[in-house]
């Protein structure tokens, strides 16, 4: 078992397997974690990150048609969320923030069951339970918390599974995550933290956040940390898989901090332009995830020609069962949204459901109820 404080992961070097040319580079501690990755693996990576892109232009594009009220986009960060996915077993369970589109498609959630709560048909798309992933979650760092109780009880369990979350650089700066890293180390909790730090939380850089490396805050927790490219998919893999191991083995929690980068808005309804610099822009650029893989790829004798075409067709099938899907979603009947509030009966909502249901039943001759009852 290696650990993961011996990993070269203090100081501003990030632990990288394949740099922004392609290039593999070798690294002791890591290389053991993904010698199982061939090049047959790799090409499924690449495929995994193109079709997730694929999804993230096609929410931007739904909701700017006015089919989504709005669409967190993750442009930038396909490494980070598909090298971390790929790592985990069946019964780990993920709690995600808004943006990890490139989670849920990794625990075959549609594409369709993803956008469904940005439609506002739902107030999730999917089972937790029945995909072990939490549905998102919009108040910024709650769900580390979720996260590190529910990691308690696998310990008190005996299970062998592990629990790991995400969240943003600007998550960091709130209660919640430090909160819940005080009860992960306290506990030694069998889970993950795994901030991608795209550099933006909102129009807020993260050097203003924070003054050292992100990764540098939770060892004052007592709680061993990686930093790693985080547009490095093989890098993100190999952590991930070294915390988990060392969830498993019930050394505890570890902190991942995957250095990568927002490359479009914060949500639909944000514009960078007002607030970042063109030039940071085409420096990332430079180091985008897919092509990062693309170049390796080629360099181990892979045809270029062949390797795109393979992976935009799975992405256009994804992006043609996303578009049939989502447009031919049904809009929920009014009094739904009292469903799933509580897992138990509960007096005051059956009171304000009764109240509702004779607001409706106003308009119930005018036929207009259900525009009325939604305003």
């Amino acid at each position: 078992m290696n650990n993961p404080q011996a990993a070269g992961e203090r100081g501003d070097e990030l632990i990288q397997l394949i740099d922004p040319s392609g290039r593999r580079t070798p690294h002791g501690e890591f290389d053991p974690w993904v010698t199982d990755i061939d090049v047959e693996a790799l090409r499924r990576l690449h495929t995994d990150m193109v079709a997730i892109r694929r999804v993230d232009h096609e929410g931007t594009a739904l909701q700017r048609q006015g089919e989504l009220a709005l669409w967190p986009p993750l442009l930038g960060q396909e490494a980070a969320q598909i090298g971390a996915g790929r790592a985990l077993e069946d019964d780990d369970f993920i709690f995600p923030s808004y943006r990890e589109t490139g989670l849920a498609y990794c625990r075959d959630i549609s594409a369709e069951d993803t956008l469904r709560v940005w439609r506002g048909n739902a107030y999730s798309g999917w089972d937790p339970f029945g995909k072990n992933m939490a549905t998102p979650q919009i108040i910024i760092g709650a769900q580390a918390l979720h996260a590190v109780g529910y990691a308690m009880g696998i310990k008190y369990d005996g299970g062998s599974q592990a629990a790991i979350t995400f969240f943003g650089d600007g998550a960091t700066s709130q209660g919640d995550v430090n909160e819940a890293m005080v009860f992960a180390a306290s506990y030694q909790a069998p889970v993950v933290f795994f901030c991608q730090n795209n550099h933006w939380a909102i129009s807020e850089p993260v050097d203003v956040q924070s003054l050292t490396n992100i990764a540098d805050r939770s060892p004052g927790f007592g709680i061993p940390s990686l930093r790693v490219d985080g547009n490095d998919v093989l890098a993100c893999l190999a952590a991930t898989r070294i915390a988990l191991d060392r969830a498993r083995s019930g050394n505890g929690p570890t902190f991942i901090e995957a250095v990568t980068y927002r490359m479009g808005p914060h949500t639909t309804a944000d514009d960078p332009t007002r607030y970042r610099d063109a030039n940071e822009l085409d420096l990332w650029a430079a180091k985008d995830p897919i092509e990062r893989l693309e170049k390796h790829l080629v360099g181990l004798g892979v045809d270029e020609t062949e390797l795109k075409a393979a992976a935009e067709e799975v992405a256009d099938g994804v992006a043609a069962s996303l578009r049939k899907g989502i447009i031919g979603l049904e809009d929920p009947e009014p009094m739904a949204v009292f469903d799933h509030v509580y897992s138990q009966p509960h007096t005051a909502l059956d009171r304000q459901r009764e109240h509702y249901a004779l607001y409706q039943e106003q308009f119930a001759d005018t036929g207009s109820a259900t525009e009325e009852g939604a305003r």
